[in-house]
């Protein structure tokens, strides 16, 4: 980059809809601002960053992969030709389409979706679920359970202090890590997540949460029911689903029920879905 090479500071501003491929070049700029689609005061809200006027603290809700080839779906997307009628009429636009031959797409990722593959598998990615940087430094500490015994309702804190020089935000994500007994789980869940007020340099602030039997229950095809299974569950802290600051545990005793469901919408075949087991 031209401005990089005669000592200036050089910035890629993202001003894109969805996740892209970055490994192959983030290493040369200084610096990447993912500004997505913010409309028409994107260039003030931009440049009130670039500046300093606004400490970011927003984080990432996609996993930036490595590649196309590790998302999960991609060796199923667009699908393939299906038996059935084609439709050469024209769309609701008035526009002639050609061929409009049925396509299926198989997304076999089942409960691994998102940071959930990711993380389960130990995919590589360039920027995890939840990533965000700042232009200060916070630190976790004094991680409180109400209790180490899950009755169906457990309440969480945290200490967030600014530990830089500048006053800024931080988002503060709380991941479970639930046992496999009949029931596969990924490898953890996004449970709750706070963001800080505007922390100066030196203070703190304690959050708190309440973590409730349908946050942390998975799904029993078998009995069309949510539930939370009996075992020792991991609660994890920290500022992304890869940036663990604090962790702990506690117990369930007993299966939970979280909810049961009517049958819908079934499939009429089976599908062979990713498992870990």
């Amino acid at each position: 980059m031209l401005s990089n090479a005669v000592g200036k500071k050089a910035i890629v501003v993202l001003n894109i809809g969805g996740v892209i491929e970055t490994a192959s070049w983030t290493n040369i700029p200084d610096a990447v601002l993912l500004a997505w689609q913010p409309g028409l005061e994107a260039g003030n809200s931009v440049m009130d960053v670039l500046t300093g006027k606004v400490n970011p603290s927003g984080k990432l809700a996609v996993t930036f992969p490595v590649s196309y080839d590790d998302v999960p779906s991609s060796d199923q997307f667009p699908g393939y030709e299906i038996g059935g009628e084609t439709d050469d009429a024209a769309d609701l636009s008035g526009f002639s389409l050609m061929s409009r031959t049925p396509f299926e797409t198989v997304y076999d990722d089942d409960i691994y979706v998102g940071y959930r593959y990711y993380n389960t598998f130990d995919v590589p990615v360039s920027y995890e679920f939840g990533y965000g940087k700042s232009y200060t430094t916070f630190e976790y500490s004094n991680l409180q359970l109400g209790s180490t015994t899950f009755d169906g309702s457990l309440t969480v804190a945290i200490d967030v202090t600014n530990t830089g020089s500048v006053a800024g935000r931080e988002v503060v994500e709380v991941y479970v890590s639930a046992p496999d007994v009949k029931l596969e789980k990924p490898e953890e869940e996004l449970t709750a997540f706070d963001k800080t007020k505007l922390l100066q340099p030196g203070e703190t602030e304690t959050l708190s949460f309440t973590i409730s039997a349908e946050d942390i229950a998975s799904f029993d095809e078998a009995t069309t029911s949510w539930i939370v299974e009996a075992g020792t569950y991991t609660l994890k802290v920290g500022a992304s689903a890869l940036k663990v600051n604090a962790n702990a545990e506690f117990e369930v005793g007993s299966e939970i029920s979280a909810g049961k469901v009517t049958k819908a919408l079934t499939p009429n075949r089976n599908f062979d879905m990713l498992s870990k087991r």
